[in-house]
């Protein structure tokens, strides 16, 4: 089966559409858990978040970035929660935002993507800005092993636009970059998605029209200040056709709920979102 394929089983078995951010911040995590090194800590936080989610959503996101920070100890911690995740059955897109020309575009996606892989991830985000040759390894690589990725179109963040919305002869970038992706996803059956984030729920409506048969992971949403409404343009005629990842409003959902056992909170909040972005098949 492909990436495509896979998501698709996925987020039909589950009912839901909702992605859970694996972004640990150290000094947001419950106290039970702050034991031992960082790394053990987030180790202990992120792998217990899995055991929650598990049945409740198709997947989950680990930000390398609050791992990296931390060291090689991290790292390895991050390596053995992308494990447990897919032991657990969830899909993991690894959020590392990637890209390089050449050989370097090829390590990434040898060295990501593929249960068989050093990283063992099923997906991954990657920057477009570097031009096709910088793309064309990482979709080698999706075809061969049944991989993803989703290349950054339009995101939530507000400094974005400075690049993303510049016109580029009759339309603005992100236009020509959602044209290039579309033109993947029907080369490799959907495997290459796109980032467009519910920050921006026009162009996400917009940029659904254009890319019909690309993936959307869409981040910005709760404490980034989208909402339900804001994504719904991001899903095809089907139903299907997007994730809406949610990192903050789950994983520290213990902080407005200081009386609740924090692992109670994670699961109502997950629950709460499911309930907010019904399935529409």
């Amino acid at each position: 089966m492909t990436f495509s394929q896979r998501l698709t089983r996925s987020v039909r078995d589950k009912g839901n559409a909702v992605l859970v951010g694996l972004d640990p911040r150290y000094e947001s995590l419950p106290d039970a858990v702050k034991t031992g090194s960082v790394a053990e800590s987030f180790e202990r936080f992120c792998t217990e978040i899995i055991d929650i989610v598990a049945p409740l959503v198709p997947a989950v996101k680990p930000q390398a970035a609050f791992f990296e920070q931390y060291g090689p100890a991290a790292m390895s911690a991050l390596e053995r929660i992308i494990r447990y995740a897919r032991s657990k059955g969830l899909l993991v897109i690894f959020d590392g935002k990637r890209n390089d020309i050449g050989s370097t575009a090829e390590a990434y996606a040898a060295g990501i993507l593929g249960k068989d892989s050093a990283w063992g991830a099923d997906a991954l985000t990657v920057s477009p800005y570097l031009g096709s040759d910088s793309i064309d390894p990482f979709v080698k690589v999706c075809v061969e092993r049944a991989a993803g990725i989703f290349v950054l179109v339009k995101t939530s963040n507000p400094g974005g636009g400075m690049l993303q919305d510049l016109q580029c002869g009759t339309q603005p970038l992100y236009r020509h970059v959602a044209e290039y992706v579309e033109r993947l996803a029907q080369q490799t059956d959907g495997s290459v998605g796109a980032v467009v984030g519910a920050t921006w729920s026009q162009q996400l409506t917009e940029l659904r029209s254009v890319m019909p048969t690309a993936w959307f992971l869409v981040p910005g949403y709760g404490s980034q200040g989208g909402t339900a409404k804001d994504v719904q343009g991001a899903f095809r005629s089907d139903g299907l056709g997007a994730i809406v990842n949610n990192s903050r409003g789950i994983i520290f959902a213990h902080q407005k709920s200081p009386q609740s056992r924090w692992q109670d909170a994670v699961e109502a909040a997950a629950k709460a979102m499911i309930e907010e972005l019904p399935l529409r098949l």
